[in-house]
């Protein structure tokens, strides 16, 4: 089945197929009781019958160390490797190289130990037996413990364990390979390489199994993976008749999540010349180089140590890998090949708290659709400047006033540098996945033109553009962002005004003579400017 966007649709002549995935998929598991100090102060009397003499900070560092004890021990009896590795470290290469040659092996076979941030209590007592529990801050740096697990459904699962308690947890799962699992059982013939499916003999079926971990069903299956695995891992700090004696189980939260959309084309070298032409044609609109400041901070919801910076880049990790990215504030889109022939594009959530709809498990397919749709956002922007174009009747209502509410609105004059700076700031902006206020835009045009221009201005401009349909508000909010066509029209404006007319005519004033040295595109300008030459003579203008 192909993907129904303009993007998509656009190659469908070039493509085998294509699949949507849930592709990297992060839990938190944590205990409720754990989370508060009245709630861990009921969870150790549970389990120890009083907190009088042994809560203190020594009984919590001794459980650390007798989960670093007792995972050690175990690893070295059954013979599976433990690994202390280091910041900077790339731990998922160390796990593949340790994946086990069985075909049907189940269970853990590898664990990497390495050093993160934990909220880790404090105790504190004072006057007669009187005790405060209060989180250490800044968090200290404390050992968790990665168990790398071949799971019969998931394949390679990885949970990570803090050694302190109240021993919160991550799961790190793969959408692509509970999708391979899927395939083999249902005899679905299928190339994979890392997570990526290169050749398929049904997309349609793929895409059918791929749809079940966008559908409620998913919240299912997520659990049922982390109750298989979490609380054998966990035995290592609090046995089986622990657990049960002090109530303690984990709930789930989404942490972060992958949603990728993966096209299949039919030869390598013509994904190439579409994926560079994407690139190039949407460089100069996007304005790669000078985003970084156009976009300028994110405001957090919280006052918080680091802001994040909104950017639009283009990375090369490798000689043969090219990454056009889109940063907003905890949201990346981007597009990137991977093997052979395979266009992937990827809307990612870093923190789903982002969202605003809530971070437990239940929320899981309203967090998917959330990335769904920034993906498919992304691509009506890439398509718009991509494929610009303008109808007759669009360029001829431009310049003709209209009416928004009960205002009577000035038409848009192109003529003007000033909305010239604002339909280049409009393309620069309309990746923002959340969309841009008037203050956005306002630096935008301030850096294009380098003259004083007031979010009063940008407020007036948008709604010029609103009239037209060029640009439309976000719900009820202050938030604004291009309408698909809107973005091809001002994409085709500006390519028209700066990329044809002004060189054409430019070239048409001067008898220049064509070099051995020229680019295509300059050949073809040449070409231009000789047949313009003669057009302007006929009519009689002085060239």
């Amino acid at each position: 089945m192909i993907a129904e966007d303009p993007f998509t649709q656009s190659y469908v002549e070039l493509l085998d197929g294509s699949y949507d995935v849930v592709d990297r998929i992060v839990l938190n598991g944590y205990f409720i009781l754990g989370q508060t100090p009245g709630g861990f102060r009921t969870w150790w009397r549970r389990l120890h019958g009083g907190d009088d003499s042994k809560l203190d900070d020594a009984h919590l560092m001794r459980m650390a160390g007798r989960f670093s004890r007792r995972v050690r021990a175990w690893a070295e009896k059954n013979q599976i490797p433990v690994i202390d590795t280091t910041a900077g470290e790339r731990k998922c290469d160390l796990a593949a190289e340790l994946l086990p040659s069985k075909p049907n092996f189940l269970g853990i076979f590898a664990i990497l130990v390495g050093r993160a941030p934990a909220p880790i209590w404090e105790v504190q007592r004072y006057g007669n037996n009187g005790i405060n529990l209060r989180r250490k801050s800044p968090k200290p740096w404390v050992n968790h413990y990665s168990f790398h697990i071949i799971d019969k459904e998931w394949g390679h699962v990885v949970f990570k364990l803090c050694g302190h308690p109240p021993f919160s947890a991550q799961i790190m799962l793969n959408g692509h390979e509970w999708v391979a699992c899927q395939a083999r059982r249902q005899r679905l013939n299928f190339a994979k390489e890392d997570n990526c499916f290169t050749e398929v003999s049904s997309a349609p079926r793929l895409n059918q199994i791929a749809d079940a971990l966008c559908s409620p069903s998913a919240i299912g299956r997520l659990e049922q993976v982390c109750e298989r695995w979490i609380y054998t891992c966990l035995a290592f700090a609090l046995n089986i008749h622990e657990q049960e004696q002090t109530g303690f189980r984990y709930n789930y939260s989404v942490y972060q999540l992958e949603f990728s959309r993966n096209l299949l084309f039919r030869r390598g070298s013509q994904m190439d010349d579409v994926f560079d032409s994407v690139i190039d044609r949407t460089r100069a609109p996007l304005q790669i180089k000078t985003v970084r400041k156009i976009f300028g901070k994110y405001r957090p919801r919280r006052k918080q140590h680091k802001r994040s910076e909104c950017a639009v880049v283009v990375e090369r990790p490798q000689y043969d890998l090219t990454i056009f990215k889109v940063h907003y504030g905890r949201l990346t889109s981007k597009m990137y090949t991977k093997g052979e022939r395979v266009l992937r594009i990827e809307a990612i959530v870093h923190n789903t708290a982002e969202f605003r709809c809530g971070r437990s498990l239940p929320n899981f397919p309203r967090i998917v659709e959330h990335l769904r749709n920034i993906l498919v956002r992304f691509l009506d922007v890439i398509h718009g400047l991509d494929s610009a174009f303008i109808d007759n009747g669009t360029l001829d209502s431009l310049p003709l006033p209209s009416i928004v509410g009960n205002s009577k609105i000035g038409g848009i004059d192109l003529n003007k540098l000033r909305m010239r700076a604002v339909f280049e700031a409009v393309m620069a902006l309309s990746p923002s996945p959340r969309g841009f206020t008037s203050a956005a835009l306002a630096g935008s045009v301030q850096q294009i033109t380098h003259q004083p221009y007031k979010p009063h201005q940008a407020a007036y401009d948008l709604k010029k553009l609103r009239s037209k349909q060029l640009v439309v508000r976000i719900a009820k909010s202050s938030r604004y962002q291009a309408t698909p066509d809107g973005l091809r029209a001002i994409a085709a404006l500006i390519i028209l005004r700066d990329k044809v007319l002004r060189p054409v005519l430019a070239g048409a004033a001067r008898n220049a003579l064509p070099q051995n040295d020229l680019t295509p595109i300059d050949r073809q300008y040449h070409l231009v400017h000789i047949h313009f030459r003669e057009l302007l003579s006929l009519n009689g203008i002085a060239a």
